[in-house]
This record gives C-alpha cells, structure tokens and sequence, in this order.
C-alpha cells in the first residue's frame, strides 16, 4: 500500500532498483564488473510522484480565487466569496472599482455553516447543488436597491444600508431550519420555507407570517422543490415571487404516494432514530410526486390554484412584467414541453407555444421577458428544433417573429437581454467545442453576430446591472481563472483585476493536458484529453526492474460518459483532475474521451444513446483507446478504466462488454441496473422499464456479469441517496452468482460526493494499490 505521506511505493521499489544496479549488488564485492562498461556515479533524476493528500485536497490547486461574483446595485463595486486562509470556508468581500480597494464585507457568524452543524435538510440541498464551499456559501442582492441577504445554518441574515452589520432576521430554532430564503424584488422582504410551510417577514424585523397551511406533518411540502426538480430539473426552487412583490407562487409536493427508501447509517454508533434517513424516492417507471402551483397573497389569504393540465413534470416558473404567470411543463416522455401562461387571479390557462423533441427535449432557462417599445409582451426563447440549440424572439401570443442564431453549433444559454440598445448577449462556441465564448445578437434580426471574447478557453461572465460592463472569469488549461472588468460594447478589457495567487502551485507539478480530435468508426468527430507522464517519471515492470517512463504507455482511461455533461473542455478544472496529475506523475498516460451522448454537440450526437445506454459510449472509448494505440502511445495489453456515477457505471460495463480492451475498472457509485434509478433521468434517455424492457435488461451491468474477466473494484458510499448502495449490493450478487472475484471499497459515512478528507485519502491510497497490482 502507498504511504500517504511519502513517496508511493512504486517509486521507492524503483529507487532500491535503481541503487542496485548502480552499486554493483550494493556492496557485493564478488561481483565484477563488466569489462570496457561505464562506472555511474550518480542517480538518474527521477521527479517525486504527486502526493495522494494533493490528490484529495480541496480546493483544487489554483481554484482559490474569487468565486460568485456580482456588481453591487450601484455598480461601483464588486462583491464575492473566498477564503482569505485559501481553504473551503469562505467569507464575502467588497472591492471597489474606482479605488481597487478590497475590504471585508461579511464574515459568518459563528463560523457559518460546517459540516457538523447542518440539518439533514441543508445537508441533502447541498448534495444537489454540488456544494462543498463552508462558512457564507450563498448570498443574493434584491433585484430593486441594495438590500443583501444572507442565509447561514438555518438561520436568516439581511444587511441593508442602514445596517453597520449583518443583522439576524430570522431564527426559527434548532431542527427544523428556514429553507431557500429569497428577497422580495423591491428588497422588503424575505419568503423562506420552515416545518414544510411558506412564510414571508418584513426586512425592517416583526414576527414572521405563515402564507400556506396543510403541509406540516402530513408528508406534503409547500414551497419546496421536489428531489427530481432539484437534482434532475435543475429547479432548485419551489416558489417565486411576483415582480410587484406582492404575490408568491409556489408548489405543493405530495409523496405520501411513493414508498419509503430507508437508509440506515451503518458506520454509526447508535441505532434508531438519527441513524436512519426514510426518502421518497421515485425509481424509474414507479409514480412521481403530485405537484400543484398556488398563488398566494403576500398579505394573506386564499391560495388559488392554476390549471396546469395534464403534462406531468412543472420544470420551469416565471413572472411577466404584466403580472402573468408563465409555466413550463412536459409529458412524462418529456418529448413534449409547453409554455403556458396562467392567470393567478382565476388559474386559468392559455397555451403560448408547444415543442416536440426527439428523442427528447432538453430543458433550458432561456426565457427572457421582454417589457420596453413594440415588443413589450413579447419573449426570448431558445429551441433545439434544427438539431442545435438556437434564440429566437416570440411575440406576446408565442407566434415567432424571428430566428436571431442559427448555425451547427449550439447556444449554451442567455446571459443578459438590453433592450434599450436592442441587444442579447449569449454564451456558446462556434469553433471548437472545448471552449465557451460570449457573444452578442442584435434582437432585430439580420445583423451579424459579435463574439465578445476571443481568448482560447472558458469564459464565464457577470453582467453589471446597466448593461455595460461584465466581469470576465476566463480560465484555459494553461492558467487558473483570471479576472477582467470589460465592456460589453465591444468586449475591450477596462482593467484587469486581481485575483487570489496560490502559493501551492509553485511546488506541483502540473502539465496541462493536451486537447485533440479524432475519428470514430462512424467518422464522428470526438475529442479527448491526454495527459502524458513525466518523461523523468519512471515504473517498476512486471519483474519489478525499473523501466523509464516512455510510449507505449500503461494507459488509464478517466471516463463519465453521461449525457448533459462535458469534460474534455479548454479550462483550468482539466489541468487540476487531481487523480489524472498523480497517475501520471507515476508513469501512466491518462486519456478523457467525450463520447457520443455528451453535451454541447447538438441533439443528433446527444441522442446516439437513446434507449441503449451503456454500449454506444463505450465504442467510442474503445476507439479511443485504438486510435492512440495506433499512434504508439497506449501499450494494448494494459489498460485500465475508472469514473464516478455514470462514469462508475461506464467503468464496470467496460469490463463485462469489453474485456478484450480493459484490464482492470474502478466503478465507483455506479448505477448498475438502470430500474433502480430516478423516474426524470432514467426515463429521458431508456422510456420505462415497462415500455423497453430489452433496452433495460441489456443496459444493465448485471445482465453481463459472466463475461468479466479483468480486476473489478467497486466503491461506494452506504448512505448515497442519489445512487444508492442497492445498486453496488445488486451486482455484487450477480458477481457472486457467476463466480466472480471482485475488490470492494466502503464509506459508511459518505454519500455520492465523498466529503470528508480522510475517505477521499484513504479512497486514493486504495484504487492507486488496486491500480498498481493489476497494471502494474
């Protein structure tokens, strides 16, 4: 096993090898040597390994800058989270443009938020946004003045300016926290959901006031977004607030329908209460929650409920400056998505437009009302209709005026609309899919479209609330995020800003990967990440003699796979893939191939999965794998495979589809039969179980379990609630039932994101190990 604090033991085997060699047997003097054979005097410079702590460390190296950047309202300044001790707990800041004056804006109280003193419920938000930030992690302006909202372990803070410091506003108690608290738009008050109601408090302080009633203790929620908004829908919201301020719409979740999944904390000292989660968890196939949308007065009163027919899943709500209600809606096939407008007076409902997405529609958060001149009433949409996601403008009865983009390249989504100048400004790519550029639409139509940014790489922006300046956050495998304030006129930089230096940088090292293309056997275009070792680097071979790091290369191959994601992309967060960085630095190539079913290549490469997952992805691993064996980079006859969720669930299919290509796979938290997870994904991409069974059976890893041949780790956290540990339990039975040998890695404390430094350490030394034994 590795040393977690010295080098690994490859290296140190190596360097004994090493000594042997130079020093004839170490000391051995009946040795001769050789006749007319040089005498080394010295050792071959061999680079450290990176250390498995650095491997699972966070932040990541270089990732310490500001993050959550907004304008203040007045625009004269800059507001953002870090870490002044450059760790995960940060604090808010202010930075003044005219002066470049930095001060401290908020520290948490307390400490803010840890990982010891949050409710389950705030524990389980945080699973779905992905959240691993401590201290302040979230903070919002009101859209109107300068009120600031701060939500900390439960409680409620605001500061306004009549506030010399964060001021607590609400604090309902221990157990039962205030959930998702939002600022009114005019900044006067603050909706927030306790004990599964909804209530509103006025900024200026008094007593809390219930809006919804029903819910508490009957397995209901009001005002809370449901597990598959959250974590597939990506609606992390359950209610809204109208743009007068004086109206809340809000869902009302029922699951008392759906059986409980229990999850019980095994790694814990005490049993029963507090040691077992009991989730609604709506598998694929089964009922989902009812959801209803209300309209509820701020000052009180009756709830009216609006008519959103008979389309399954609510996806999208939002408030039109006239005091309409719009809703976003899909079948339960999500092939079919509606734009509704509601009437919250009466619930009524009028249909604005309707898409038909094949093989499915893909949700987006495009909708941009328009207020201003002859297009007041209208909106600004997006749509996959030509295969590519594209803008168009609609008139207020949903009939299209114009297409604004068009091209076989996609629009990521809307970052601002100007009408005063008659602007959109818009993320996407046009070149090269590893990149995110800005651009700017001219909302009449027929003018050329500006890209803003030019810089290779990712460029992530904030827009000031004028609509003239942005704050660019551009990032590229060379170099970490570097912050610029430019104008949106012509995307000229204003003045470069300061960022945060990271002094662990300068001790690592970290070669960024190389980003290229290739042909699959179909002639699809795809593209990978190569991370080559350290020609200094040097391994033990199969005798355990020390062989110089050099093509063809032992080869791991680092795969997710899934739909609606990326990861072959020109930013900072690839040179940082931690895990790749230390097995590189250990003399293994490492590869990331985008397959057929990722994201930002149109709905035609997206779709090549439908109905079959697990096959079409992994030919375009293998092809991969081939294409840079041919080149002579990747030594055939030892390659491994690793990924997390559904690069876990790649991983292990990998080796029972393709055991002729793999030698070893580390499946961590994969979904092994695609019955047991949730109705919204799974069912987007396979239909039901009922509907496609042979699509089911044959995408399931247990289906083909008799077919391993190589070295299978399994790793998994016992209480995951996303991918739960039913499914590592089912395929171990399978394996078992085939005689079948595989290793197994269990955190009972951990859930789909491994949280805590010892596991993540721990997790590193143990895959490294299993690694080096069957890879060598």
């Amino acid at each position: 096993m590795p040393s977690p604090r010295n080098f690994d033991a490859s290296f140190v085997r190596v360097l004994a090898l090493a000594c042997l060699a130079l020093a004839g047997a170490c000391g051995r003097s009946d040795v001769a040597p050789e006749p007319k054979q040089p005498v080394m005097t010295t050792l071959p410079t061999l680079k450290p390994p990176l250390p498995l702590e650095e491997a699972a460390a966070y932040p990541l190296p270089g990732v310490v800058g500001p993050q959550a950047i907004t304008f203040t309202p007045d625009g004269r300044a800059l507001v953002y989270l870090r870490s002044p001790e450059r760790t995960l707990v940060r604090q808010l800041y202010r930075r003044d443009l005219k002066t470049g004056e930095e001060s401290l804006l908020v520290a948490p109280p307390g400490g803010g938020a840890t990982e010891d003193n949050l409710s389950l419920e705030e524990k389980l938000r945080r699973e779905r946004l992905r959240q691993r930030e401590l201290g302040i992690t979230s903070y919002a302006w009101a859209e109107e003045g300068d009120t600031l909202l701060v939500p900390l372990t439960g409680k409620i803070y605001v500061k306004t300016p009549d506030d010399a410091e964060l001021r607590l506003l609400v604090d309902p108690g221990p157990g039962k926290p205030a959930l998702d608290a939002r600022l009114s738009p005019d900044g006067r008050r603050v909706a927030y959901v306790h004990d599964d109601e909804l209530y509103v408090v006025d900024v200026a302080g008094g007593a809390p006031k219930q809006l919804t009633s029903g819910a508490r203790g009957t397995g209901k929620t009001n005002g809370l977004a449901e597990y598959i908004a959250q974590e597939e829908m990506h609606r992390p919201h359950g209610f809204w607030w109208s743009d007068d301020g004086k109206q809340l719409a809000f869902v009302e979740v029922d699951e008392t329908h759906i059986p409980i999944y229990r999850i019980v904390h095994q790694g814990k000292d005490a049993v029963g209460e507090g040691a077992q989660e009991d989730h609604r968890y709506p598998f694929a196939g089964s009922p989902n929650a009812r959801v209803r949308l209300g309209v509820v007065p701020v000052a009180g009163g009756r709830v009216t409920w609006m008519d959103l027919g008979e389309f399954e899943y609510l996806a999208r709500v939002k408030w039109f400056p006239d005091g309409s209600l719009t809703a976003q809606l899909q079948d339960r096939a999500q092939k079919h998505h509606r734009l509704v407008r509601l009437d919250p007076r009466t619930g009524a409902r009028s249909l604005l437009l309707e898409e038909t997405g094949e093989p499915w529609y893909n949700l987006h958060d495009d909708l941009r009302p328009l207020e201003k001149g002859e297009l007041a009433g209208g909106f600004v949409w997006s749509s996959e209709r030509s295969g590519f996601r594209h803008l168009e403008l609609r008139a207020g009865d949903g009939a299209l005026i114009r297409e604004l983009t068009h091209g076989t390249w996609p629009v990521d989504h809307v970052v601002a609309v100007d009408e005063e100048r008659g602007r959109v400004y818009f993320t996407g790519w046009r070149d090269r899919p590893t990149e995110k550029q800005l651009f700017m639409v001219p909302l009449a139509g027929g003018g050329e479209i500006v890209q803003l940014t030019r810089e290779p790489g990712v460029h992530d922006v904030v827009v000031d609330r004028a609509k003239r300046r942005f704050v660019d956050a551009h990032s590229s495998v060379q170099h970490p995020t570097r912050l610029s304030l430019r104008s949106l006129d012509d995307g000229k930089v204003l003045e470069e800003l300061p960022g945060e230096d990271d002094p662990r940088l300068a001790g690592l090292d970290l070669p960024p990967p190389e980003l290229l293309s290739f042909r699959n056997r179909h002639g699809d275009e795809l593209w990978a990440a190569i991370y080559r070792p350290d020609p200094s680097a040097s391994r033990a071979d199969a005798r355990g003699a020390p062989v110089p790091a050099g093509p063809p290369y032992p080869t791991l191959v680092q795969v997710y796979g899934g739909p609606h994601a990326q990861r072959v992309v020109d930013t900072w967060g690839s040179t940082v893939d931690m895990r790749a960085q230390a097995l590189r630095s250990r003399g293994y190539l490492v590869i990331k191939i985008d397959n057929r079913g990722s994201a930002r290549r149109g709905l035609a490469f997206e779709g090549a999965i439908h109905r079959d997952l697990g096959r079409v992805e992994l030919e375009d691993q293998v092809d991969g794998v081939r294409h840079f064996a041919a080149l002579g980079l990747i030594d055939p006859d030892r390659v491994g495979i690793y990924g997390w969720s559904y690069g876990g669930y790649l991983s292990a299919m990998a080796m029972v589809r393709h055991p002729d290509v793999f030698r070893l796979a580390v499946a961590g938290a994969p979904v092994t039969h695609w019955d047991g997870y949730d109705t919204h994904y799974t069912e987007r991409y396979m239909g039901t179980p009922a509907d496609n069974p042979d699509g089911y059976r044959e995408s399931s890893v247990m289906a083909h379990a008799g077919q391993l041949r190589g070295a299978l780790m399994l790793v998994h956290g016992l209480i995951d609630e996303n991918v739960h540990f039913r499914h590592t339990s089912r395929l171990i039975g399978a394996l078992i039932r085939a005689r079948k040998a595989y290793e197994l890695l269990l955190f009972p404390d951990e859930r789909h994101m491994p949280r805590g430094l010892e596991d993540r350490v721990h997790m590193e030394e143990q895959i490294l190990a299993f690694m080096q034994k069957h890879l060598g």
